[in-house]
């Protein structure tokens, strides 16, 4: 709200006029705890380019859901209301050692402290009722129809508030070609992280021959899943148990490290650094950015025409998606290693990791640069680039 315009009271309306100028997979959604609501919607760009592909376009947008209002999950996490039962926190803590709940970090969910000591992360802090893919569970997912040996590209947005997903294309190899919007150099394989806020373009090839493929979402550090199913005619379709029988990995930055953007940043030096150090704990379920919470936030300021880099510091023991409105940057660092790494608006930082994005302030106003994971967002984790007169 008021970044730039106020809520948008019941009963009013507001016609929004802007130049279509960048294709690809983005979305709209409320920037308020109604995302949780499933306040949300693709917004497809298409490429003139593109126009003669001989190739399938489907839309997923995958979502986190549960009965409870976002006020009461809000409360349950900040220690204001309990909050047991589905739609309640996950259990973790990071109060210290003492109270931890080990529940989903037996599976690589932990990191080391830089000496060699083992410390716990926290991967998910709300239990969800379900989790969704175009509003369906695995119970009765979407089957799209597809052609034997056709090709598919697949536009898949995370619109989770508080929930990171592995894509899982299963049998068939893909070939993630976009994230955020942007191209990539094609980047081949079966499993592909997505977190909160972020797009991915992933195209497959169906094999010649009748079938039925789920192409599931896997939650971060858990076993609970949901997906959808490409069936040919004549296809078997079997049941999926939104369960897995194994918890998947915590994300890293391996899939991050491996992406080259297809239309780089212009080469040049950068006119301004500023470091953000990303802090906080679930005690008190406080979440900051170089110590200070949204209120007390101190704005980073830009003038247009630089070249503005930012060196995004997780400090705190879980990931988050960083998202920046009205601009792409470019990841050029990870760790302090230099590369010419993918162009997008969100980039997820594990703990105790380093990113650096850069971005040229070519669209002057306030613009809100805040976390992903939306729960993080409401309690602090978010200040403004703002330009300067």
């Amino acid at each position: 709200p008021d970044l730039p315009q106020p809520l948008l009271q019941p009963g009013q309306s507001y016609d929004y006029s802007f130049p279509v100028t960048t294709p690809g997979t983005h979305w709209m959604h409320a920037h308020t705890l109604q995302e949780q609501q499933l306040l949300a919607a693709p917004l497809i760009v298409t490429d003139p380019a593109e126009a003669g592909a001989d190739e399938q376009p489907l839309v997923v947008l995958f979502h986190d859901f549960s009965f409870k209002t976002p006020e009461e999950l809000l409360a349950g996490l900040t220690g204001s209301a309990p909050a047991s039962g589905n739609g309640g926190m996950a259990g973790h803590s990071m109060s210290g050692m003492s109270g931890m709940d080990m529940q989903g970090m037996s599976d690589g969910q932990g990191m080391s402290d830089g000496q060699g000591m083992a410390m716990p992360m926290d991967v998910n802090d709300i239990q969800y009722d379900a989790y969704l893919a175009n509003d369906r569970t695995l119970d009765d997912p979407q089957l799209f129809a597809v052609e034997r040996n056709g090709t598919v590209r697949l536009r898949l947005i995370n619109g989770a508030t508080a929930t990171a997903f592995w894509v899982d294309t299963g049998s068939i190899e893909g070939e993630a070609i976009a994230v955020d919007g942007n191209a990539v150099t094609p980047v081949r394989g079966r499993r592909f992280p997505l977190a909160m806020g972020q797009r991915l373009d992933i195209r497959l090839r169906i094999p010649d021959e009748a079938g039925a493929w789920p192409i599931l979402a896997l939650r971060e550090g858990s076993v609970e899943r949901t997906g959808f199913v490409l069936a040919t005619r004549g296809g078997a379709v079997k049941r999926i148990a939104p369960v897995g029988d194994q918890a998947t990995a915590a994300f890293d930055l391996a899939f991050e490290s491996s992406l080259v953007a297809a239309k780089p940043l212009a080469l040049r030096s950068a006119n301004r650094n500023q470091a953000v150090e990303i802090g906080g704990t679930m005690q008190g379920y406080s979440w900051t950015l170089n110590g200070r919470t949204w209120g007390n936030h101190q704005p980073i300021a830009v003038r247009k025409g630089e070249r503005i880099e930012l060196v995004l510091r997780n400090a705190s023991i879980m990931g988050h998606p960083m998202h920046l409105h009205g601009h792409h940057f470019q990841v050029v660092a990870i760790d302090g290693r230099r590369f010419a790494g993918a162009v997008r608006d969100t980039v997820w930082l594990p703990p105790m990791r380093e990113v650096t994005v850069a971005f040229d302030a070519a669209n002057p106003g306030t613009w809100a640069f805040h976390c992903h994971h939306l729960y993080h967002m409401a309690t602090g984790m978010m200040t403004v680039v703002d330009y300067a007169a």
